[in-house]
């Protein structure tokens, strides 16, 4: 359903699906999909359940934990490092040296970079949910986590937990067709508002 929206609202977008239909494809193959399309931008949209804890309820939006942001470098520099199977590559990647310190120390930043956008869209997609279902979905907010399909990923990356199926009001809401567009209405408001500002337009219009 988000793909169907960014798909109809901004069909230069190409949208990349780790998959389609109700089979089972591994996080470390999820973010190997995303880390050789290139992609700008990689969405995990899950629903979450807690044992024993009927009360909790809402979505939540998680982003790499800092304590895995060194395995996501070494993952980026490991991704990075097949250019050197390329001829020239030196001259087609602007001097990137994969081998060298200073351009360690690029990737780090960019790292960074990648870990304020994805704060960036994450409170951008806990604004937008409640707003597009007028309410009838609660926020829990931004959290960070060490899940893996985010520690693998060298692009801003987000893991949205759409509702607690645990609770009975959320797995109500979730299991419905309008509910379910509301959500993926919710995260493309996120995806255009986010895609406006990265890209230096007016913020959201």
């Amino acid at each position: 359903k988000l793909g169907s929206y960014i798909e109809s609202y901004f069909p230069d977008v190409k949208v990349i699906y780790t998959r389609k239909d109700d089979v089972f494809v591994t996080l470390n193959r999820r973010a190997r999909i995303a880390n050789e399309a290139k992609a700008d931008l990689f969405i995990s949209i899950h629903c979450n359940y807690i044992r024993n804890r009927p009360d909790v309820l809402g979505s939540e939006t998680y982003v790499m934990g800092l304590h895995t942001a060194d395995h996501n470098l070494n993952v980026a520099m490991r991704e990075n490092a097949a250019i050197t199977h390329e001829s020239d590559f030196q001259k087609g990647y602007s001097g990137y040296d994969p081998d060298s310190p200073e351009s360690h120390i690029m990737l780090s930043m960019f790292q960074n970079a990648y870990l304020e956008r994805s704060i960036l869209f994450a409170e951008l997609v806990e604004q937008q949910i409640p707003l597009a279902s007028d309410g009838k979905h609660d926020s829990r907010g931004v959290r960070q986590a060490g899940f893996l399909v985010l520690k693998e990923t060298a692009m801003p990356s987000v893991l949205v937990e759409s509702g607690y199926l645990s609770h009975e009001k959320d797995e109500a809401f979730l299991r419905t067709v309008e509910g379910q567009k509301d959500v993926a209405f919710g995260i493309f408001k996120a995806f255009s508002i986010y895609k406006n500002v990265i890209e230096g337009n007016d913020e959201g219009e």
